[in-house]
């Protein structure tokens, strides 16, 4: 990976990691799904305007916005709301790096190491220990814990159509496929939410939300998803998908930090069992081909 991809690399971590605290607080004043709406609005709102649509099939584009935009931040929203802690949606949301590695060897044929399996196994232990040490006596329910599950297979799925898209232009992608999420959140929202709280959301929105927001669509998906975009459809997914393994450690941080959210010693102890089985999916190959030269 070239100089100026691994500092785009670190730029997108600190951004995502902040994001979730950012969700947190837009969400004060607004319902999740039509926080989700609003965030894609300003996503391809005017920038589509500017930005010619990818050269890539229509029903490409369709079932990207679908899955890493509606399907993703739909789940992840509604996790947050029902009350998932920040610092342990960053965690679980990783799970994608999983998935994404299962879906690309099915799907593109490529190879898993038995370091991969390891590391799998690994983190399948730490997100059991963090669901057990966590819903019921920690107040954080298990419809958060699957929502952000739900979330990490739609980001995953997501990947694997980028990767379908051979040299696609980033940007113009993220901005036009933002088109496609737009009316599910809006019909979801005035499904589930209801039009008065929705008038009532818009007509008293308060400064955070709307910073919320901007942060929302320009920072983590106008920068964030450019970057993942370009790294995913130039690298293999193994080696990219797994840099996502520090948004967890930006996410409790800043959790901890801003939030004031603490986490017992089980939890902490099923994050690291996470982190380190992330940490074998990365670095485990060629620490077993040195220990084999």
């Amino acid at each position: 990976m070239s100089v100026r991809d691994k500092i785009a690399a670190a730029l997108m971590v600190l951004v995502w990691g902040l994001n979730f605290v950012v969700i947190k607080y837009g969400l004060q004043g607004v319902p999740p799904l039509l926080l989700g709406a609003l965030r894609f609005i300003f996503v391809a709102f005017p920038a589509i305007f500017f930005l010619p649509r990818p050269n890539v099939p229509l029903r490409l584009v369709a079932a990207y916005g679908l899955t890493i935009s509606f399907g993703q931040f739909a789940f992840l929203f509604s996790a947050l709301y029902v009350g998932m802690p920040t610092g342990l949606a960053s965690l679980v949301l990783q799970a994608q790096v999983f998935i994404s590695l299962l879906l690309a060897a099915l799907i593109f044929g490529e190879r898993l190491h038995a370091t991969n399996f390891a590391g799998l196994a690994l983190a399948l232990a730490g997100v059991v220990l963090l669901m057990t040490s966590s819903v019921g006596a920690q107040g954080v329910p298990l419809l958060g814990f699957a929502l952000t599950l739900c979330a990490a297979t739609s980001w995953a799925v997501g990947n694997i159509l980028n990767k379908k898209m051979v040299k696609v232009d980033v940007v113009p992608l993220v901005v036009w496929s933002a088109l496609v999420p737009i009316i599910p959140f809006i019909l979801a929202s005035v499904t589930i939410e209801g039009v008065p709280r929705i008038i009532d959301s818009l007509s008293h929105l308060p400064t955070v939300s709307v910073g919320a927001v901007a942060y929302l669509a320009i920072g983590a998906s106008l920068v964030g998803y450019s970057v993942w975009g370009h790294l995913i459809s130039c690298y293999p997914v193994w080696k990219v998908a797994p840099l996502t393994l520090l948004v967890p450690v930006v996410g409790l941080a800043a959790g901890a930090v801003i939030l004031d959210e603490g986490l017992t010693g089980a939890q902490i102890a099923g994050s690291v069992v996470v982190l380190a089985g992330l940490m074998i999916n990365v670095f485990g190959p060629q620490l077993a081909r040195r220990l084999r030269a």
